[in-house]
């Protein structure tokens, strides 16, 4: 059964975009890379602009360098197809079946909370009352805490978050009980 945090170490930033690259992609399906990509041609309605872009040589070349999971696509001589938010809804329309349904509610999942944390700390120096503050600082916390969570189960975990904003610092403590 596929799990959060597996799609969550999956997603990269490209082109100020949070993705997942297709092999990425048919390893969270249980499919091999060929189907995913032969879903999407032929399917060309269902991925428009902003969906799905490929990668140019340079953007190839620098994930295969900082992601280590993608090291096998060195020697691939086409680049690999990256899927955005939208094209990976799009992507969980074409394909069927049991895992299929629980690692797209997954990456909804993920999308989701990685939307909601960057609105939560966004919204931190817009306000100026300690109560608000606060407020969005555990709910911070509780996002992170979620999003970097694991398997560990243990009786109490505890994250902790601090941001500077030039002459603003805030710290926030998160301690969870099970």
């Amino acid at each position: 059964m596929i799990k959060i945090e597996d799609v969550q170490d999956k997603v990269l930033q490209l082109r100020n975009e949070n993705v997942i690259i297709d092999s990425d992609v048919a390893t969270l399906y249980g499919v091999e890379t060929r189907e995913i990509n032969q879903a999407v041609k032929n399917n060309p309605e269902k991925f428009p602009d902003g969906y799905i872009f490929q990668l140019s040589k340079t953007e190839k070349d620098e994930v295969i360098k900082i992601f280590d999971n993608l090291k096998k696509l060195k020697y691939n001589p086409v680049p690999p197809y990256a899927f955005t938010e939208r094209g990976l809804y799009m992507l969980a329309t074409i394909l069927k079946g049991e895992q299929a349904v629980q690692t797209t509610l997954c990456i909804i999942e993920t999308f989701v909370k990685i939307r909601e944390l960057a609105r939560t700390v966004a919204a931190l120096p817009q306000t100026e009352d300690k109560t608000v503050q606060k407020s969005l600082m555990q709910k911070g916390g509780e996002l992170i805490s979620d999003i970097l969570g694991n398997d560990l189960n243990p009786s109490e975990s505890e994250t902790e978050l601090e941001l500077n904003f030039a002459m603003l610092k805030l710290k926030h403590r998160v301690v969870r009980k099970k």
